[in-house]
């Protein structure tokens, strides 16, 4: 009966006639038995309708992934995807020429769940009696898949990549030029103009936002980070894209300035509760560093020990604790790991400048 109910929901060409021929076809098999590989009227069979294995990964060009939040599985720190299990699947999915879509996923009993009902092709986490090489499991029915990540995955590859991230945190967030954190004279840098243009429309201090140029690049318009911000006030490509900054203009001083002020006006808007304005600018300063989402984690976390979750001091400590697993496996934690040393040091070395140039310039 479904198989007619599909034919006419459909609205496929058959007259009534041929319809009712169809029905009457089916209604013999199921009487006779005769219905073994209960094959459609458009003959294909059933059993292998929702096998998604390698060549249709391949051909739909997106790989799915589940993990766990974690140093060594996956975090983001300044926009960039971290963690040893994601930058081995990220290569994976370099190697098999599609993209990599990694999830994250409160325990293990979710993940796997998650899998069975095929909302993934693999977790990237080290199970406990798993097959693969790297403790990984794969989506059932996905036998090439599993073979292509064996046959690709070599036990070198793990020192590679752990090697590949402790380099890439070890060096400076940004190749500094050597720039005086002031020009002298009541002067803080050739941008103070803009500053002052930019920190008006944001309402902010002019002098708040030259120091935290100054923390972000050094006054230095042609500033790169290891992960890929760019410009006087490092903006992330995809952030650019979001304030509609063209990617081609980020270097542009101008312009930059420009994008962060109203990046600011966005994160000031988002933390309009903290009704504190020095309060607030602390808060706005540490999302615009690690993203808002860790920082009212941290804010939960507070409010739950019965701290002051408007307060930066009391907050900034949750900050910290959010690079362990105590805390970042909470479930009032949606962002989970994050490194929040660099975020505390942000915001203190920011808000010291900040002091000294409203002593120095006017």
């Amino acid at each position: 009966m479904q198989y007619f109910m599909y034919f006419c929901s459909e609205k496929v060409s058959l007259s009534m006639r041929n319809c009712v021929l169809v029905l009457v076809s089916l209604l013999f098999m199921a009487c006779t038995g005769q219905e073994k590989e209960r094959v459609a009227p458009w003959k294909t069979t059933e059993t292998d309708d929702n096998v998604f294995d390698l060549d249709e990964i391949q051909q739909s060009g997106e790989l799915i992934a589940l993990t766990l939040s974690g140093p060594e599985t996956y975090y983001t720190m300044r926009g960039k995807e971290l963690g040893l299990h994601f930058l081995l699947c990220q290569r994976f999915a370099n190697e098999m020429g599609t993209r990599l879509r990694m999830e994250t996923c409160r325990d293990t009993a979710e993940m796997i769940a998650r899998l069975k009902a095929g909302d993934a092709d693999l977790i990237a986490f080290p199970l406990t009696g798993d097959s693969t090489q790297l403790g990984w499991r794969i989506g059932e029915g996905k036998e090439a898949l599993a073979e292509a990540l064996d046959g690709w995955y070599k036990p070198a590859m793990r020192e590679e990549v752990a090697l590949e991230e402790r380099r890439l945190l070890a060096q400076p967030r940004v190749r500094r030029k050597v720039f005086a954190p002031m020009l002298g004279h009541g002067v803080i840098s050739h941008y103070d103009a803009l500053f002052r243009r930019y920190a008006k429309a944001c309402g902010w201090d002019w002098r708040l936002m030259a120091a935290q140029c100054y923390q972000e690049s050094t006054f230095d318009a042609k500033a790169v980070s290891w992960a890929g911000a760019k410009g006087l006030m490092q903006i992330m490509p995809t952030t650019a894209d979001h304030l509609g900054l063209a990617r081609g203009d980020m270097f542009d001083p101008e312009l930059n300035v420009a994008a962060a002020s109203r990046l600011i006006v966005e994160l000031t808007r988002a933390f309009s509760d903290i009704r504190d304005r020095q309060e607030q600018r602390c808060f706005v300063l540490a999302s615009y560093n690690a993203g808002q989402g860790h920082i009212r984690d941290a804010m939960r976390l507070a409010r739950r020990d019965g701290k002051n979750a408007q307060r930066w001091t009391d907050v900034r400590g949750y900050v910290l604790r959010l690079s362990q697993p105590e805390y970042y496996r909470d479930s009032l934690v949606t962002c989970g790991y994050m490194r929040g040393e660099e975020t505390a040091e942000y915001v203190d070395m920011i808000m010291q400048r900040y002091k000294k140039y409203i002593r120095s310039a006017k």
